[in-house]
């Protein structure tokens, strides 16, 4: 099995709805979001999937997330905006423009970091 992984990382603000303690406070995070993808078979050029075109998708998906309020943006008015929710968040918007990738590789994980040591993953 093969795997290969993208860091990107954006800004934005939120608060947590219904947690008692310092995070229900509007604050901010400098997030860092890693994409893996898994697959057994490589292409004709020795790639499971090009780490360029990964990380433009990564970019398009994030790129509605970043210098936001998180809570004003569908899914977060409703949904927590936690680590959790944005890992699963980020998974499903990067997998529905990968529907179709080469290989049948395919998203292992998404993990989204609030700081250097704190992160939560989504594994489908």
């Amino acid at each position: 099995m093969y795997e290969v992984s993208v860091d990107e990382t954006f800004a934005a603000a939120h608060n947590l709805r219904d947690y008692y303690g310092k995070c229900e406070d509007l604050h901010g995070h400098n997030y860092k979001v890693r994409v893996i993808l898994s697959g057994k078979d490589l292409d004709s050029t020795g790639l499971l999937y090009d780490f360029v075109h990964l990380k433009q998708v990564l970019r398009g998906v994030i790129s509605g997330l970043d210098h936001k309020y998180l809570n004003e943006l569908a899914p977060f008015d409703k949904l927590n905006p936690s680590a959790e929710n944005l890992a699963r968040h980020i998974y499903e918007q990067t997998a529905e423009q990968l529907r179709q990738t080469p290989n049948s590789a395919g998203i292992t994980s998404v993990t989204v970091w609030e700081t250097e040591t704190s992160a939560a993953t989504y594994r489908p």
